[in-house]
């Protein structure tokens, strides 16, 4: 009897394997009940839509939407309202806002858009790929995290000034606490974890990243708050957890903002270096390899066409991570209202979300500059938040 398997049976065998154990994708969370006025707020449209989650095929060129399913998702809040496993069989996705027809009457928000709490589970094994469990963090729930053990799951809740604890087992979460972090108007955004012991919680409304300490399901606040710059808001840890970044957002009013880098190699953790980056520095990533962070900025593309700070484009740059220190290398204008940037798992690929067109722009990046590739049209809503299985 042959020890190796023919060539088709080998291909056989191949295509019985669940699709996730021979896919490289990266999922996109979609808004499908948000647009922008005229006057850059955010509303419902008249006919909202279902938001929804995009499976991008990375391994194709171009790349390619495989398959799209409705799920909870918010444009509000710093692009990483989603979470994918190393595997990529499942992931969670969050909820800030919804959309309500009460609102325009003198609901919690005007524009027909409150705010929400929903936290879903997703089976991306599942044919087609559907959520499989919908639970509630606290309102405004935005980026979400899990443990490095795979045991954890965090929420930052913007509306309350929480953060939710989830345990998480055998893909499912049940809610073990909530986290207050002592002001309702802390406005919680991006939260990611450090080691299965340490996590870091980005706080716009009062200016400061907390420390965040875990044993078990048991989360404390340490006292010691770092500073970094106005308004943190997103954030993102390299693939050697030895540095973190946080893009502040500042006052919003066409002045140049600023990223700053944390060390996670100090005890304790402090800001080592803030770097001016152009106005409104929402989408930011780091490379795979953790030698460059892309920026982007949303350069006033969210501000009414009479505002003096108003652009037509956003950005992109690409910057070398040197030490501890950033240096520009390249930049590129993209589309108005960008949100999430990904690296393709060789981070030879840069792909960008655009709100407003409802459309993810591709790049290709050689380390020196970026080249334009083909557009992925979203169908019905706009993309917001991405996720990979890879740093």
């Amino acid at each position: 009897m042959r020890r190796h398997p023919t060539p088709l049976l080998a291909a056989v065998l191949a295509m019985s394997l669940p699709a996730a154990a021979t896919a490289e994708v990266i999922v996109s969370s979609n808004d499908g009940h948000t647009i922008m006025d005229g006057q850059g707020k955010l509303v419902a449209p008249a006919q909202p839509a279902p938001d929804t989650i995009s499976v991008i095929d990375v391994t194709s060129v171009p790349r390619r939407i495989k398959a799209t399913f409705d799920a909870p998702g918010s444009v509000v809040g710093p692009p990483g309202a989603i979470w994918l496993s190393a595997d990529e069989s499942w992931g969670i996705v969050t909820a800030a806002t919804k959309a309500d027809a009460d609102a325009k009457s003198g609901g919690t928000k005007s524009g027909g858009i409150s705010p929400d709490d929903r936290v879903a589970v997703f089976d991306l094994s599942a044919n087609p790929p559907k959520v499989v469990q919908t639970v509630t963090a606290g309102f405004g729930a935005s980026q979400v995290r899990v443990a490095p053990d795979g045991r954890l799951a965090l929420v930052a809740n913007r509306a309350e000034g929480t953060v939710s604890v989830f345990a998480v087992d055998d893909k499912r979460l049940t809610a073990v606490g909530k986290v207050d972090t002592g002001n309702a108007k802390s406005m919680p955004s991006a939260v990611v974890f450090v080691d299965d012991h340490t996590a870091l919680l980005t706080r716009g409304g009062d200016n400061m990243v907390s420390v965040l300490h875990i044993e078990g399901t048991k989360v404390t606040i340490d006292p010691r708050p770092i500073t970094t710059g106005l308004a943190p808001y997103s954030m993102d840890v390299n693939a050697a957890h030895t540095l973190a970044a946080v893009s502040n957002m500042g006052r919003g009013e066409g002045d140049e903002d600023s990223v700053s880098l944390i060390d996670l190699t100090s005890k304790p953790y402090r800001c080592v270096g803030t770097f001016g980056v152009p106005s409104g520095p929402e989408p930011m990533k780091f490379s795979p390899d953790g030698r460059y962070l892309a920026i982007g900025a949303e350069h006033g593309t969210t501000k009414p066409a009479t505002n003096p700070f108003h652009h037509d484009n956003g950005l992109l740059g690409l910057y070398a991570v040197q030490g501890q220190t950033l240096h520009k290398l390249a930049e590129t204008s993209t589309g108005p209202w960008i949100e999430a940037i990904a690296f393709t798992r060789d981070g030879k690929t840069i792909l960008l979300q655009g709100m407003q067109n409802r459309q993810i722009e591709v790049f290709d990046w050689n380390g020196r500059s970026l080249t334009r590739g083909n557009t992925l049209a979203v169908p019905n809503a706009g993309p917001e938040s991405f996720a990979t299985s890879w740093p």
